[in-house]
């Protein structure tokens, strides 16, 4: 054997070559880099890889350990004012501890439920605590992000519609969740129209007008929206139900603890990412996307939903309910493969909101609120950042920056501070959470060279 932990003999191999048609004639050597040679003959030489891979020498557990040591250390830590659908909340550290036990990290789809009573009864947990964020009647058990999440919603709501593919989205949507709508919808034969913005919010009127020309299936909002700003949706669901068409609502999930919710707006499909209930920003994932929507569309809805009933003991047991995936019904019937994982975010998330409570989860966002309008307020007191748009906003504000914005942000990098995302040429986007003390805000401010007198 080459490997020592490969568990084929060379008798192994050469048979499982011989069954596949790969076996050499007698004349040539029976070795078996020539029957590999002979499974992949049909591969053209000139594609084919010959040469040494570039892999290191062999380290010991301590070297192993040093070079990714020396790798971390070469990440700068910065203090975090970014959001724009990623935010740097706080993550209690029971979580990870609980997280890496053995039966929740390897444990994957609970296609036996009989044995798979403890992840059914998190994530059951899970869709209660997510449907009482919402306001919804219904949550799935977790998807993979916000984007994705409301990829599906677009997808759900022209297949509860009657023979119509149009779906009109709002321009204040964050960038990339549109750009996802726009690779979903290429395929799908769904047409997105845009609904136009007025001063920084959906434009109603331009909204009526769109409905009013029918074959609408959706319309998808944002709240907050990708500037910041909290939107008053007032008359939209009346709207579109009007025009026999679904209303969805993207939203950070931690927000809902003080803002509206999509259901209290009148909403049939509530949509978003959960990152910000406790999950790092750890460079783009893994984060867990929800849905939740009303009773009627539940046959719609993609993914698993796990209920709650009696054994023939008359013992609580979970079950899964309802299981519109591939696996388990017609393939054209199917709504979407896009669940299949093992909901271990969904269970970060769950202990994080069990953690928390109410309370908490309303503290954390009335921090982020208050912080956030501390350090507008500061910033527009310098006489050198502007409100782009003077509306009501959450945790995050669009400003714009009288002068070099490059200049701006390199000072604020080399003084250790990620100060937002660049908007354009002058904007600047600007998240604060209740990770940011008072300190920090003011020496985001505090620092500039126009504040302490220097040009």
């Amino acid at each position: 054997m080459d490997y020592k932990y490969f568990p084929h003999t060379e008798a192994d191999l050469q048979a499982m070559l011989n069954a596949v048609g790969a076996d050499i004639p007698e004349q040539s050597s029976p070795t078996r880099s020539l029957s590999v040679d002979a499974l992949y003959a049909q591969i053209p030489e000139s594609i084919r890889f010959r040469g040494d891979y570039k892999l290191p020498m062999a380290m010991s557990e301590l070297e192993v350990r040093q070079l990714f040591e020396k790798l971390g250390s070469q990440n700068r830590q910065l203090t975090c004012f970014a959001g724009n659908g990623v935010y740097d909340h706080y993550t209690p550290a029971v979580i990870p501890q609980l997280l890496q036990r053995s039966e929740f990290l390897t444990s994957y789809t609970p296609y036996q439920a009989e044995i798979s009573q403890g992840t059914l009864h998190y994530i059951f947990e899970y869709q209660s605590m997510m449907v009482e964020l919402t306001g919804m009647d219904i949550s799935n058990a977790s998807m993979y992000d916000g984007t994705t999440a409301t990829a599906e919603a677009m997808m759900m709501a022209v297949a509860a519609g009657k023979k119509v593919n149009k779906v009109l989205v709002s321009a204040t949507l964050n960038d990339a969740t549109r750009k996802v709508l726009d690779t979903y919808a290429l395929h799908q034969g769904i047409e997105l129209v845009t609904i136009a913005e007025e001063d920084g919010v959906t434009s109603k009127e331009n909204l009526d007008a769109l409905l009013a020309e029918g074959g609408v299936a959706g319309v998808l909002v944002q709240q907050p929206n990708r500037y910041g700003i909290v939107e008053d949706y007032s008359g939209f669901a009346d709207a579109c139900h009007a025009a026999k068409a679904l209303l969805m609502m993207n939203s950070v999930a931690a927000d809902l603890a003080v803002l509206k919710t999509p259901g209290e707006w009148g909403a049939d499909i509530a949509v978003g990412d959960g990152q910000s209930l406790g999950i790092p920003m750890q460079f783009g994932g893994p984060y867990v996307g929800y849905m939740c929507c009303t009773e009627k569309l539940i046959r719609k809805m993609p993914g698993r939903i796990v209920g709650k009933t009696v054994d023939n003991r008359g013992q609580r047991a979970f079950v899964l309910t309802l299981q519109a995936r591939e696996q388990h019904i017609r393939r054209q019937k199917a709504t979407s493969n896009i669940c299949s994982n093992q909901s271990l975010m969904a269970l970060f998330v769950t202990i994080y909101m069990s953690l928390m409570g109410k309370q908490g989860l309303k503290e954390a966002a009335s921090l982020s609120y208050a912080g956030a309008h501390y350090l507008c307020d500061k910033l527009l007191a310098t006489g050198r950042f502007s409100l782009v748009y003077d509306k009501p906003f959450f945790n995050e504000f669009l400003v714009r920056y009288d002068g070099d914005m490059d200049e701006l942000f390199s000072f604020y990098l080399m003084n250790g501070i990620l100060p937002g995302v660049r908007i354009g040429d002058d904007c600047l986007l600007i998240a604060v959470t209740e990770k940011r003390t008072k300190e920090e805000v003011d020496r985001f401010v505090g620092g500039l060279p126009f504040v302490n007198g220097v040009q």
